[in-house]
């Protein structure tokens, strides 16, 4: 986590203009407009000089920096892949392609918030706050290293996000949408509501066998054969009709199981741009 020349006090007062710490794209582009009209010489000053700078100074950390990123994201958070957790498929058993897709894609949501909202949440935080998280040395700073996890850090920064709404300095004084969620805020409950999905509802969906009652009936059809489960030569007729019922609605549930994955996939897909730290 770099810390940039540009964006520090010292360049605020070169500048002689404070840079905001947030902004909209109209915000930004007024910002900048009226940086440079104030002083274009001091404004170069801050904004290029300082950086190229910073690029000389900072080479040789830069370079240790970019090592310990690629063993990072080549072997620890594997950046380039998508892997489900054991949990749901278990290392060295076959799943088809499309078997993988809900659990990858929701394996790294749970990532993304447990991992990555968590660091946000202390990155710039005080001591007491990282303490409030019991966050170790390794998670923090400029040698960070993504394995520290924690859901309550990570849920507490949503409610943050969740809390952001347009304000008249961003939009200005008139502007209707003054005091309505912001598209972080809104991108923020739609991945809670999924997170919420994935860690509480899907877990404990009932087990369509035995919400079905085909689970029971196999047993009976156990018993009635002798400990053998053989559908077709059983003839008694009540287990024959409780099985084509059970059937049915294992079907009915299933389907239903299915559809709900289907729609949670694609509400995670339409905003991957906002899981972003």
């Amino acid at each position: 986590m770099r810390d940039y020349w540009t964006c520090s006090a010292l360049a605020d007062r070169i500048r002689g203009t404070p840079k905001p710490n947030s902004a909209t794209s109209e915000g930004w582009a007024e910002w900048n407009h009226n940086a440079k009209q104030y002083n274009p010489v001091r404004y170069w000053i801050a904004e290029e000089g300082l950086d190229y700078l910073q690029t000389v100074v900072m080479f040789i950390p830069d370079k240790i920096y970019a090592i310990k990123y690629y063993i990072n994201n080549r072997w620890v958070t594997r950046s380039h892949s998508l892997t489900a957790h054991p949990r749901d498929i278990k290392p060295g058993s076959w799943r088809d392609v499309g078997d993988r897709f809900l659990f990858c894609l929701f394996n790294e949501l749970q990532d993304f918030v447990e991992i990555e909202l968590a660091w946000w949440h202390i990155a710039w935080a005080d001591s007491a706050t990282a303490k409030k998280y019991a966050a170790p040395f390794w998670a923090r700073g400029w040698f960070r290293w993504r394995t520290w996890r924690c859901a309550q850090a990570g849920l507490d920064n949503l409610e943050w996000q969740r809390s952001l709404r347009w304000t008249e300095d961003e939009i200005g004084p008139d502007h209707k949408k003054i005091g309505q969620p912001t598209p972080q805020a809104v991108t923020a409950q739609e991945i809670l509501d999924l997170y919420t999905w994935w860690t509480v509802a899907y877990r404990n969906r009932p087990d369509p066998y035995d919400a079905s009652g085909w689970t029971a009936v196999c047993e009976a059809q156990r018993e009635a054969n002798g400990g053998k489960l053989d559908f077709g030569g059983s003839k008694d007729p009540v287990l024959g009709k409780q099985s084509d019922k059970a059937h049915k609605l294992l079907q009915k549930i299933e389907a239903a199981y299915e559809k709900e994955d289907e729609e949670m996939m694609l509400r995670l897909i339409k905003i991957r741009q906002g899981l972003w730290t």
